[in-house]
C-alpha cells in the first residue's frame, strides 16, 4: 500500500475515533443532567474495564503488573482520574464547544510541563505559541465580562491534569508495561468512585444504564481507533485531527442541547487551535524537539488508560 493511502487510512481512523469521542461526550452531557459525575464515571469505567482487561489478560506478552516506578504510576493514575472527573463535570454544565475550547489548551500545557520534567528545550517560537494560546483561553473565558464558573475551572484543570499525566508517560513509559499504565488508572477510578456511591447513587433506568455502558465502550473504541491512526500515519499528520471534535460538539450542541455558538468562544477556540497546530508542526520538524512531548501522546483524552506507551 502506498504511503499516501496509508496516511489517508490513518486520518480516517483518527477522524472516526474523535467522532466517537465527541458522541461519548454528548452522552456524558445528557446523563449529567440527572446523575452525579461520580456515578457516571463508576459505571462507565466498569463497562470499559471489562474489554480492556480481557484484551490485556489474553496477551501472553503482558508479564506481571508490578510497576517499576510505583509512586509515579500512582501519581499519573490520580491525575488521570482527576482529569476525567473534571472533564465529565465540565461537559455536564457547560456548552460542549466551550469545554473543547478550553481542553484544547492541552498541547500548550504539555509544552510548558515538558521543560522541568523531560528537560525539553523550548525556544522562542514555541513560547510565542503558548502565549498566543493563553490569549485564546482568556478570550473564551472573558474574565470580567462574563462569570467564570466552576465548570470553566474544571475544564482547565482537566487539560492541566491530562497534560501532566501525558508528560509523566513520556518519562516512565519506556520502563513500564502498557498493562500497568492502562489498568492502574482504571482500578483507581473504580475504587475511588465506588467509595462515593453511597452519597451520590441514584437508581438508573435501563436506558440510562445502557448509555453509561456506551460511554465506557465508546471510550475504548475511540482509543483503539486513534492508536490505529498513529500506527498508520505520522504523528504530525494525526495530532491536529483532535480539533475535529469541536465540529461535532457544535453540531451536537445545536441539535440536542439548544446551544447557540458563541462568537467569542469561536474566536478564542480558533486562536487556541492555531497555537496547538503550530506547536505540533514545530515538534514535527527535525532538530527542534528531541523529546517531542506533544507528538508522542497518542491522545489527550484521559477516559481510559489506553495509548500508554509513547512511540509504541
Amino acid at each position: 500500500m502506498s504511503t499516501q493511502n496509508t496516511t489517508l487510512r490513518g486520518l480516517g481512523y483518527a477522524f472516526a475515533g474523535f467522532a466517537v469521542f465527541a458522541t461519548h461526550d454528548a452522552l456524558i452531557k445528557t446523563l449529567g443532567g440527572t446523575y452525579s459525575v461520580m456515578q457516571i464515571i463508576f459505571f462507565a469505567t466498569l463497562f470499559s474495564f471489562v474489554p480492556m482487561a480481557v484484551t490485556i489478560l489474553t496477551d501472553r506478552t503482558t508479564g506481571n503488573f508490578r510497576p517499576h516506578h510505583p509512586w509515579l504510576v500512582l501519581l499519573r493514575s490520580g491525575l488521570m482520574v482527576t482529569a476525567m472527573s473534571c472533564a465529565f463535570y465540565a461537559f455536564s454544565v457547560l456548552p460542549l464547544a466551550e469545554v473543547y475550547s478550553l481542553l484544547f489548551s492541552f498541547p500548550l500545557i504539555v509544552t510548558v510541563l515538558s521543560i522541568p520534567i523531560l528537560g525539553e528545550v523550548v525556544r522562542a517560537q514555541r513560547w510565542a505559541a503558548v502565549g498566543v494560546g493563553l490569549i485564546g483561553v482568556l478570550i473564551v473565558l472573558r474574565p470580567g465580562a462574563t462569570d467564570i464558573t466552576l465548570g470553566h475551572l474544571a475544564a482547565l484543570m482537566a487539560a492541566f491534569c491530562s497534560a501532566f499525566a501525558s508528560v509523566l508517560v513520556r518519562k516512565i513509559g519506556n520502563e513500564e508495561r502498557s498493562a500497568v499504565l492502562i489498568l492502574y488508572p482504571m482500578l483507581l477510578a473504580i475504587v475511588v468512585m465506588s467509595l462515593a456511591q453511597p452519597a451520590v447513587y441514584q437508581p438508573p433506568s435501563l436506558l440510562h444504564l445502557a448509555m453509561m455502558a456506551l460511554v465506557g465502550v465508546f471510550s475504548v473504541i475511540a482509543q483503539h481507533l486513534i492508536i490505529l491512526a498513529y500506527r498508520a500515519a505520522p504523528a504530525g499528520v494525526i495530532a491536529p485531527s483532535q480539533y475535529s471534535q469541536i465540529i461535532w460538539a457544535t453540531i451536537f450542541g445545536m441539535m440536542f442541547f439548544g446551544e447557540t455558538p458563541d462568537m467569542w468562544v469561536a474566536v478564542g477556540a480558533s486562536i487556541i487551535i492555531a497555537s496547538g497546530v503550530f506547536v505540533v508542526w514545530r515538534e514535527s520538524r527535525a532538530n527542534v524537539s528531541p523529546n517531542k512531548p506533544v507528538l508522542r501522546v497518542r491522545s489527550p483524552r484521559s477516559d481510559t488508560g489506553a495509548s500508554a506507551r509513547p512511540g509504541s
